[in-house]
């Protein structure tokens, strides 16, 4: 079953699968889809009227419910805010709000569908979950709806995409999940082939999906360039998945999970094994439109990885006072590494901190391969007892790491029958999901105004 997702920087990441197993790759299948052939228009046609199509208007009326020019901005101000957005061209924002408002349609038909069916969400439980995220900013869900407003937002909008969110699980599991199905003979296949992998390169791969019709193909490459074009200058790979994609993985921000390149279709294999950990890819033509995917992280199947060590760390830091320059900043810089230098291990962490000013945090439990990567090659090349060097900015200020303890990994067997089941019985109720959401466009009655 899909679980519900988290909003931007304020989330809890719901964490992806940690095993190899059958790929989870969102692919729409060619029913239903038609041809320009079959639509017979013209080769030059002439166009009647002075309106043009591609200006999309604020507002929209789906199946009776309406969706407000308040709606699109309040929608479009999270995007902004979980990407930390704070100038953006016009042009850009306009496109980006057409996307808001078709996810907005989108949303709408899924909650429509799932009243259709009986299907109820409790405003305790949107409530609930907007309680969650709240705690995740170390905030109350008072003082968090009064930050959302303050930024062009509100808690009303997240707890509509919490509603779609929920109310869309809880239709594929009534209506979907019920009706597919996985046979022993295919989970044990799977479970043969890792085997017989084992030692082979396996990827972390996260996924913007962007439905496309033969017609729209140009135009839905066209929104996945420029998707991919603010990846690479920084925007979050998590929120635009979970904006902007159509897999049903946009709610845990597009994760894939662990996959070996041959497990994905052709050519998401292929560019899986071309581009390096930490890149995003162009927009890739798959079956059913166009997707991008982000190279999180890479190991070898069914064998033990010094960076999924569980390190227990003590974290020194320093601040900087308000119109410090460098140059008066570069000593207590060297005052904290020879901090680090000479404290000698973790026991006397608080006492040498004392002495510099700085605070200590406690960690027990941080996968090094959570850190990043430079932090990574330091910690684990380290003994117990030892410091990093200092690092951080000028702006937040600059720490140090104290390595108190390593637990390294053994190597697994790999997935059980049940964990690849669950996920071949997911990568189907996703596929027959997206068929629904086609029907529901479909069959839709839109009035835009």
């Amino acid at each position: 079953m899909m679980k519900l997702g988290t909003f931007g920087r304020a989330a809890l990441m719901l964490a992806g699968s940690a095993f190899a197993a059958a790929a989870v790759a969102q692919t729409v299948g060619d029913e239903g889809s038609s041809t320009t052939d079959a639509l017979n228009i013209p080769a030059n046609p002439e166009i009647f009227g002075e309106r043009d199509p591609s200006v999309i208007t604020a507002t929209a009326i789906v199946n009776g419910h309406v969706i407000t020019g308040t709606d699109v901005d309040q929608r479009t101000a999270l995007i902004l805010l979980s990407n930390q957005a704070t100038q953006v061209p016009a042009e850009e924002l306009q496109r980006l709000r057409a996307q808001v408002l078709r996810n907005l349609v989108d949303e709408t038909l899924q909650i429509q569908a799932a009243e259709a069916a009986d299907i109820k969400v409790e405003q305790s439980e949107i409530d609930q979950y907007f309680a969650q995220y709240a705690q995740n900013f170390g905030s109350t869900p008072e003082a968090f709806a009064e930050f959302l407003h303050s930024k062009g937002s509100s808690a009303r909008a997240v707890k509509r995409q919490i509603h779609g969110e929920m109310a869309w699980t809880r239709l594929q599991s009534s209506r979907i999940e019920p009706f597919v199905n996985v046979g022993e003979e295919e989970v044990q296949s799977i479970i043969d082939r890792l085997q017989a992998s084992k030692g082979q390169q396996e990827y972390r791969i996260a996924e913007i999906f962007l439905s496309s019709t033969p017609e729209t193909a140009a135009e839905t490459q066209v929104n996945a360039a420029r998707i991919v074009e603010q990846l690479r200058n920084g925007a979050s790979f998590l929120a635009y998945a979970r904006q902007f994609s159509e897999a049903s993985t946009a709610a845990v921000g597009g994760d894939l999970g662990w996959v070996q390149a041959e497990q994905l279709p052709g050519q998401l294999a292929e560019v899986a094994r071309a581009i390096p950990v930490g890149q995003v890819s162009d927009p890739i033509a798959i079956p059913g439109g166009y997707s991008i995917i982000a190279v999180q992280d890479a190991r070898q199947v069914l064998t033990s990885d010094p960076r999924d060590a569980v390190l227990s760390l003590k974290q020194l830091s320093v601040t900087f006072p308000e119109g410090m320059t460098r140059d008066q900043a570069a000593p207590l810089v060297e005052r904290l590494a020879e901090a680090g230098r000479t404290m000698g291990g973790c026991g006397r962490a608080e006492e040498t901190a004392a002495k510099i000013d700085a605070e200590v945090v406690s960690s027990d439990q941080v996968k090094a391969r959570d850190l990043p990567r430079a932090l990574q090659e330091m910690l684990l090349s380290m003994n117990i007892g030892q410091a990093t060097t200092p690092f951080g900015s000028f702006e937040e200020g600059v720490r140090i790491l104290v390595l108190c303890g390593r637990d390294d990994p053994v190597a697994t067997d790999g997935p059980s029958f049940d964990q690849v089941y669950a996920q071949l019985n997911e990568e189907r109720v996703n596929r027959r999901a997206q068929r629904y959401l086609r029907d529901l466009r479909r069959d839709a009655v839109v009035d835009y105004r």
